[in-house]
């Protein structure tokens, strides 16, 4: 496979044919390359010809705590880690080519919300510069940078600076994106008492801060009151990844770019995939996971629809993810 073609076509996807070409090319490179993925389709052994993307196996997140996923003879840049406790063993991402990773957040954001130059960008995140493993971090600050806006940056633990930021962008009419962990945002909306007539909310999940838990329907429901606005958005990633999917305020359910796939698993047979409509467990094709592994089964519930899919939780016996627990 031509590394830099595959690079650039993933991102220039426009249907069903284009992408099972490209998975199907990522499938055979990792399978011949990736020795972690290439010894565990020999463990399951797998011998089906593999013809469309439902096909290809899927790699259990598991392995991304236990074992070195990467490409064979290749150096990776940056080392990205779950979330987790202090006690749990943290999953982590070995990045060879950062600017991949650039593309997807770009490409992505692009797609969703359009030029990244219309808006400022403030994150109740923790800082880049202090969590150089996460991805989310390194997620926000290629968006400050990319704005280009001088009110841009990180605002953890600086309420009344943010209070401030957002009521000047208010007062000139400028839109702003407001990205952050589910529970910051949630506080700040209580803090601040502010109407957001130009400013669009993305909360990044990770619900599980302290002792409460809160469902995605009700902090929605809490933050519109609190800011008096429908536009709350949700994003959906991981550490294990290298794109986004999206909940948009005017859609039902989450939708991905269009190089990546999300197919359900059966509950009882890991290698069945369902239907729409259907309860289980996600699957995850994500073609910017070049040196990596692009085919993950996670231990997310949820189901697909015409139009993206939906969350409905964790498996019980899944070890807790939230970004929320950066903090």
């Amino acid at each position: 496979m031509e590394i830099n073609d595959y690079i650039k076509n993933i991102f220039r996807i426009k249907n069903e044919t284009d992408f099972n070409e490209y998975a199907l090319k990522l499938y055979l490179y990792q399978s011949e390359h990736n020795p972690i993925y290439k010894k565990y389709l020999k463990l399951i052994k797998h011998k089906t010809p593999i013809k469309t993307y439902q096909q290809i196996p899927f790699l259990p997140i598991e392995f991304f705590k236990t074992k070195n996923i990467i490409t064979s003879g290749k150096t990776p840049k940056i080392t990205f880690l779950s979330s987790g406790t202090t006690t749990s063993i943290r999953a982590k991402h070995l990045v060879v080519d950062i600017n991949i990773y650039k593309k997807s957040i770009l490409n992505c954001f692009k797609l969703f919300f359009g030029n990244i130059k219309k808006y400022t960008i403030l994150c109740l995140v923790p800082e880049f510069e202090d969590n150089q493993n996460s991805s989310l971090a390194f997620m926000c600050q290629e968006l400050i940078q990319k704005s280009n806006k001088k009110s841009s940056g990180f605002f953890i633990k600086r309420y009344e600076k943010l209070k401030n930021t957002i009521q000047e962008l208010e007062r000139k009419k400028e839109t702003y994106i407001l990205f952050g962990l589910s529970m910051e945002i949630l506080g700040f909306s209580k803090y601040c008492n502010i109407k957001l007539e130009y400013g669009t909310i993305i909360e990044t999940g990770g619900n599980k801060r302290n002792t409460r838990k809160i469902i995605k329907e009700q902090l929605h429901q809490e933050l519109k009151s609190n800011f008096n606005t429908q536009n709350i958005c949700s994003e959906y990633g991981m550490a294990e990844l290298l794109s986004q999917s999206y909940y948009l305020h005017r859609n039902n359910g989450f939708q991905s770019p269009p190089w990546k796939k999300i197919l359900i698993r059966d509950k009882t047979n890991p290698f069945k995939i369902i239907q729409d409509g259907k309860r289980g467990y996600i699957n995850i094709i994500d073609l910017a996971n070049i040196y990596s592994c692009g085919f993950i089964a996670t231990n997310d519930l949820g189901y697909t629809t015409n139009s993206g899919f939906n969350i409905l939780g964790r498996a019980q016996n899944a070890t807790e993810r939230g970004c929320n627990l950066m903090i």
